[in-house]
């Protein structure tokens, strides 16, 4: 059995003092295990708030080496993931502050407040075509989701695509679980009202037939027309 194996069978139970007493000590199998575990949820938070893949992957791998750094400092008042999420937060917070001081201009987002997004994966089953229909409805909603404010998109990943608790999303954002209800809410709203605007539009171009369409069916039928006629003009007469 490998070490990392190992380590699944040992932190099955979810011992997260075990998990952290090991990389102290300095069982790397043990850290591997640790961001396994919580990479997917931690890089959609970093996503979420960075709003660019690269940042937010570069901004993941930074959280983890200030976490193996820092690790002798968890005591265990939170979950690990929670611990993590702070720190990932933290990074992307400094992140967004280094660049709007870069850019000149004040953030639109401080460091308190915190955002949400729903990730569908094409079934293994889905024939090519509704796979890149899930592909393109996932862009669409991940683009839906940048334009929201910050504030609320963090919150709505966390609640909507990884499905954390109230209490959890409070835990890991330190803000109190009423704000996670209404922010919550309200990027959910704004979800809505976007895509609605969106299919509104969308609405009024279904089973468009105009231009090279049109012209390509008047040609054919003036086409077939001639041809009658001139059937027509060449049949002899009764």
């Amino acid at each position: 059995m490998t070490d990392i194996a190992e380590a699944h069978s040992t932190f099955a139970a979810g011992d997260e003092r075990e998990v952290v007493r090991r990389i102290v000590a300095g069982d790397r199998s043990a850290f591997e295990w640790l961001m396994r575990q919580h990479n997917r949820r931690l890089y959609r938070l970093a996503r979420a708030t960075l709003r660019d893949g690269t940042e937010a992957e570069d901004a993941l791998q930074a959280a983890y080496l200030s976490a193996h750094r820092s690790i002798t400092r968890f005591r265990g008042d939170a979950t690990l993931f929670t611990w993590l999420s702070r720190l990932v937060l933290n990074e992307c917070y400094g992140r967004l502050r280094r660049a709007a001081r870069r850019q000149n201009v004040i953030p639109m987002v401080d460091a308190n407040t915190h955002v949400d997004i729903d990730a569908m994966t094409a079934q293994d089953s889905d024939s090519p075509d509704k796979a890149v229909a899930r592909a393109e409805l996932r862009a669409l909603l991940e683009r839906k989701l940048d334009e929201l404010p910050e504030v609320f998109r963090v919150v709505f990943v966390l609640r909507s695509v990884e499905e954390l608790s109230v209490e959890e999303t409070a835990q890991c954002l330190d803000i109190p679980e009423a704000t996670v209800r209404s922010r919550h809410f309200r990027a959910r709203s704004l979800l809505r009202e976007s895509l609605a605007h969106d299919i509104d539009l969308a609405e009024r171009d279904v089973f468009e037939f105009g231009g090279a369409h049109c012209d390509r069916v008047v040609a054919n039928v003036l086409s077939r027309v001639a041809g009658k006629d001139d059937q027509d003009s060449s049949a002899p007469a009764i």
